[in-house]
């Protein structure tokens, strides 16, 4: 397996910590009987049951984008020390992203956020050359 796969796949599972993580802080805000029922009236989460959804859905947005990239390196041939040590940077960035955003940790979630996005177009542009 490439590193810019194994990043990939961890960056998978990841996500799946995610969702867990924001499935206990939501169901602690809003009770186990909403989170059992068919959930027809809207509840907005705050806190950070609140960050953990928004982070959440930040991952799946920069995963499919990373995906694109993994798939692009991968499938050209193109991996290269540039591509993996790109994809390690992806993965590190949403390893702190998580906390940075639970915490409000602000500027540095936009920080840690664009270094992500960096490390992906990085991975897109080195296919190209």
């Amino acid at each position: 397996m490439t590193p810019e796969l194994t990043a990939l796949t961890l960056a998978a599972l990841l996500q799946g910590a995610q969702f867990a993580l924001f499935s206990v802080t939501a169901q602690q805000q809003v009770g186990s009987r909403y989170a059992a029922s068919p959930r027809d009236e809207a509840r907005a989460l705050t806190g950070i049951a609140g960050r953990a959804q928004r982070a959440l859905n930040n991952h799946f947005e920069g995963l499919i984008l990373f995906a694109i990239a993994v798939m692009v390196v991968s499938l050209s041939g193109q991996s290269s020390a540039v591509t993996a040590g790109a994809a390690w940077v992806y993965l590190g960035a949403r390893l702190v992203y998580v906390p940075a955003y639970l915490f409000g940790w602000t500027p540095w979630r936009s920080v840690v956020w664009f270094v992500g996005w960096l490390a992906t177009y990085a991975m897109l542009i080195a296919a190209l050359l």
